[in-house]
Parts: C-alpha cells; sequence; structure tokens
C-alpha cells in the first residue's frame, strides 16, 4: 500500500492515500490493481477506473469518456432540491451521467425525471442510473428528443451544458483533456453558444412557476442572466464560495 500510495503521489495526485484505498478494494487481483493504477498513473479519471463517482453522497455509474460529475454541481442540486417538491417533473438537460437528476430526485423524495444527452456513450451510462430512480433518457440535441406531452409542465429544468470557453480548453487539466469528450466541454468561443440555445427554448418547457437552474462560471454570470431576461424568466444569482459554484436561477411567471 506504501508503495502504491508513494507512485500515485509522485504522478501529482492531491488525495494519493484516498486513491490507493479505493484502487485496492476495487481490484480483484494483483494484476487486476497493476492495470487499474496504470491508467490512474496515465491520467485516467479515477472515476472512470472504478466505474463510479460519489456525488451527493451517491454512488454514480461513469463510463470511459464520459463527463464526471464535478462536486462544484452538487451546489446545483442542493439548490434544486429546495425549490421543488416531492413528485415534481425534473429534466435533466445535457445529463452526461445523469448525477444531478438522481441526487435531485433523490434528495427531494421522488420525482418524474426526464434527462437527455447528444452524446451517445452518456445516454448509456445515464440509463443505468437514471432508470435507478425510475427516470427515462432520451438521445437527442436538447429539447428535441423529448416527448411533446412535456411542454409546459417541467418543474425543474437542470442544466449544466458544456461551458468552457474554446480558447482555454488546452489549459484544463489532463485528465478532462484526454479522458472527457471536447463535446462535453467545449462551450463555443465565450463558453454561451449551448445556453444560448437552451435558455430561450426553455421557457417553452416550463410549467407555470417552473425553475431554470443552470451552472455557468463567476465570469459568465452576467450573460447567463441577460439571456433569461432576454426571454422574460426572472433570473437570481447563487454561488457558493465553499463549492467554487455559480448558478443561476430563472423563474417563470405565468
Amino acid at each position: 500500500m506504501e508503495d502504491l500510495i508513494e507512485q500515485l503521489r509522485v504522478a501529482g495526485s492531491v488525495f494519493a492515500e484516498d486513491e490507493a484505498r479505493l484502487l485496492a478494494e476495487s481490484a480483484s487481483s494483483p494484476g487486476e490493481l497493476e492495470g487499474m493504477l496504470r491508467r490512474r498513473l496515465a491520467g485516467e479519471p479515477i472515476q472512470q477506473i472504478l466505474g463510479w463517482a460519489e456525488f451527493c453522497g451517491l454512488r454514480i455509474q461513469v463510463e470511459p469518456g464520459v463527463f464526471v460529475p464535478r462536486p462544484r454541481s452538487e451546489f446545483l442540486v442542493k439548490r434544486a432540491i429546495r425549490l421543488g417538491s416531492k413528485g415534481c417533473t425534473v429534466l435533466d438537460l445535457c445529463c452526461g451521467t445523469g448525477a444531478l437528476g438522481v441526487a435531485t430526485t433523490v434528495g427531494l423524495g421522488g420525482a418524474d425525471l426526464h434527462a437527455t444527452d447528444i452524446d451517445p456513450a452518456a445516454v448509456r451510462c445515464a440509463m443505468t442510473n437514471v432508470t435507478g430512480v425510475g427516470g427515462r433518457v432520451y438521445q437527442g440535441d436538447l429539447f428535441d428528443p423529448l416527448p411533446r406531452a412535456l411542454k409546459g409542465r417541467i418543474d425543474l429544468l437542470l442544466v449544466n451544458a458544456p461551458y468552457v470557453p474554446a480558447a482555454e480548453l488546452p489549459l484544463m487539466p489532463r485528465e478532462a483533456r484526454l479522458h472527457e469528450e471536447t463535446i462535453t466541454l467545449d462551450g463555443g468561443d465565450d463558453g454561451l453558444d449551448v445556453q444560448r440555445r437552451a435558455i430561450p427554448e426553455a421557457a417553452l418547457w416550463l410549467a407555470p412557476g417552473g425553475q431554470l437552474l443552470v451552472e455557468t462560471s463567476d465570469l459568465q454570470a452576467e450573460s447567463t442572466m441577460r439571456l433569461m431576461k432576454g426571454t422574460g424568466l426572472s433570473p437570481s444569482l447563487a454561488t457558493s464560495a465553499e463549492w467554487g459554484a455559480t448558478v443561476i436561477i430563472g423563474r417563470i411567471d405565468r
């Protein structure tokens, strides 16, 4: 174990002890452990190696290449739970693993959960997580694959769309650059390309009094709020220094 910890530490892991323990517990043989260690030393996210990520106290299945849920997104989930109610209709847009929708559903004590993603690998991964809480997953671009019957019925719309400016992608941690699909990270020139498409249409899918929650960066917050105002939503800013998170909440009043 000490040798395992040292190898991880030399490779740059700031949580070497925890990672060594997780790898050792997950491996069924010394050979499997060696293979998992090689993958980690090569920079693959430990969540993809283990096959799961801890998120809001839950184990969320994560497959190779799929966007790993970030701890800061737990802040969005906490806000969503405060705004929602048991049994409400939840949509996790650009869902990745489906972590946001699943954690919100569990936190509410149950919900009518729907999730979409354009990436086939993400949809396959999300199927396991989302169907585990009785939800449904659809493959396609933003709202396109959703049943039309959901229009005007969504109470909580969760959006963690790609928001990294294209020029900043090379500056991202190696784990993300090499082991997550670019489509899950790239938000275009200013990071707002997907938001520009999603936010205007969101208003059409929200129920009266429905809430749109969008994770963004502190530098993009004002722009995200302007996008919401331009579509008739009433936006408010929620930030957390603890989580390093910024969420814009848009309410539809009709």
